[in-house]
């Protein structure tokens, strides 16, 4: 899917290459995440916390502008020095080059606090940089600006902490705390207004992958939270057949749960040994050569159960909507003979 994406995007010139070098480059499951969420939510602890769970490179405005020697660095500082706006084309010029290096291809990458805005969210995906979580933390803005005053920063880890809520327990820590800048409560207001008024744009463009998290919560707790949904893969919008088969001891409710798992999907309901019995009420070829063995009681041999399984998977309503199989296979054989004839369940 992300190889199709990536084709899409770059349309090259020479497609069976491209594609080989996108396989020979490419982790496609490298995370790619992006941390969103207003001033004081949190989004540095949570993108540090990935970063050290998934073993992905965190880039964030200070990563790109004091650690990083890049084309357009210069550039970007000089904005800031002058205390103007530094341009979105500039921004996710620095994203793109920075995302382009090999650590974050192989390791996966958290962008923290990108994109800001639907513009910059355009650019990045213009550039080929889409990405497959994007976690939105929220709170109230009375809860955010109550934060924002006790806020602290430690200039050695770049690790947030909180004069009430996340005090360090190390003294050596304690001291080297500082107070971040333009943290003053007029300079936050203003940054949730601009917040408030770009998330709605950027809620259109990443709703499929987007995911809201409260954080007015204890950290671990969004941590946990966190974690939990990046570490699930999006169902691909690829045409998919179902193939299920239900397995566990005589009464344990194959049957009953076989029969609502079709119904809600709309899938073919198989049981073995109805299947057997239909096929010997039909008076089929099949149904007559295992008639004696059902009248006698004595096991159909798996040959020709598995020549009736096959002739009703075959059929157009089990290849077009898929299936649910309960009642084979009963041993490892009986699942290696289904393995065989391609009828194996996804």
């Amino acid at each position: 899917q992300n190889m199709l994406e990536e084709l899409l995007i770059h349309k090259p010139d020479d497609p069976i290459q491209f594609m080989i070098n996108h396989l020979k480059q490419n982790n496609d499951d490298a995370p790619r995440i992006c941390v969103l969420g207003p001033p004081a939510s949190g989004k540095t602890a949570v993108a540090m916390c990935l970063c050290k769970h998934l073993n992905a490179i965190r880039i964030s405005q200070e990563t790109l502008l004091f650690k990083e020697i890049l084309e357009r660095t210069k550039e970007a500082k000089a904005y800031k020095e002058r205390k103007e706006k530094i341009p979105n084309a500039l921004w996710a010029n620095l994203i793109q080059e920075r995302l382009s290096n090999v650590d974050c291809i192989k390791q996966g990458w958290i962008l923290e606090g990108f994109p800001e805005n639907q513009e910059q969210a355009w650019m990045l995906q213009s550039f080929g940089i889409i990405p497959r979580h994007v976690v939105v933390l929220y709170a109230p803005d009375t809860v955010l600006l109550e934060r924002n005053t006790g806020k602290r920063l430690d200039p050695l880890t770049e690790e947030v902490y909180h004069t009430t809520f996340d005090w360090p327990s190390d003294p050596l820590v304690q001291q080297r705390l500082v107070k971040p800048e333009d943290l003053s409560e007029h300079e936050v207001s203003k940054k949730l207004m601009e917040y408030h008024r770009n998330f709605p744009g950027l809620f259109r463009i990443y709703q499929k992958v987007l995911k809201l998290i409260n954080a007015d919560q204890p950290s671990m707790d969004v941590l946990s939270q966190v974690l939990t949904y990046v570490q699930t893969r999006h169902r691909s919008a690829a045409p998919f057949m179902p193939r299920i088969l239900f397995c566990g001891p005589p009464g344990s409710g194959k049957s009953l749960q076989a029969a609502l798992i079709a119904q809600k999907y709309s899938l073919v309901n198989i049981c073995c040994g109805q299947l057997l019995k239909e096929a010997v009420a039909e008076k089929t070829k099949l149904g007559e050569l295992i008639k004696p063995y059902i009248d006698n009681g004595y096991p159909v041999p798996d040959n020709l159960v598995m020549k009736i399984l096959a002739e009703r998977l075959n059929t157009l309503d089990c290849m077009t909507n898929g299936w649910v199989l309960h009642g084979f296979p009963r041993d490892a054989e009986q699942g290696a003979q289904l393995q065989k004839s391609h009828f194996s369940p996804n």
